[in-house]
């Protein structure tokens, strides 16, 4: 099957459950210390790779550090891949090794070597909210999570929370109250 050419416009989105998933960061600057502070967040086991680390990586507990360069056998067991090098030809190539293995790769800033972008997030509990504009314009996205984020009401988590504890009740009785069967 020939491969369609890769479109900037292509995407499809996704939540990711990265809970205890194997995570690379290639890069110890301070947008790669961001990255690892979110993916922290969801769960991550993270491993960073870089020749040196900015001021914050010691205090993050539980990321393993390696100071040295990229190689390709770092991509071993890695279920994605974050790389925020500044450095256009290591990213290539992290971008390369991660297509032949079949690993999903976010290359910062620098959407042509995606296989997938990050949005702006707002998160709150079980609710998320997520801007993006595939790549094009990260201040734009920011602002319009931000204005978005200005709209939700202050107990969105707990409403969330009742709403799920609602639609279990619901699923267990197996119909929706009046005889009909929930649809899928």
């Amino acid at each position: 099957m020939a491969q369609l050419p890769r479109q900037i416009d292509d995407g499809y989105p996704i939540v990711v459950r990265l809970n205890g998933r194997r995570v690379l960061v290639v890069g110890g600057g301070p947008v790669a210390l961001r990255k690892v502070g979110a993916l922290l967040a969801a769960g991550a086991s993270i491993t960073v790779v870089s020749p040196e680390f900015v001021g914050g990586f010691e205090s993050l507990s539980g990321v393993e550090q390696v100071r040295r360069c990229y190689e390709p056998a770092d991509l071993d067991s890695a279920w994605l891949v974050v790389a925020a090098t500044n450095d256009p030809v290591v990213q290539q190539r992290i971008f390369d090794d991660g297509e032949r293995a079949g690993v999903w790769v976010n290359a910062v800033d620098d959407p042509e070597r995606c296989s997938f972008i990050l949005p702006a997030i707002e998160r709150r509990g079980p609710v998320i909210v997520a801007v993006s504009t595939q790549g094009r314009s990260p201040t734009l996205a920011g602002q319009l999570r931000d204005h978005l984020a200005g709209c939700l009401p202050d107990d969105v988590a707990e409403l969330a929370e009742r709403m799920s504890d609602q639609r279990r009740q619901i699923q267990a009785r197996g119909s929706v109250g009046d005889g009909r069967p929930i649809a899928g």
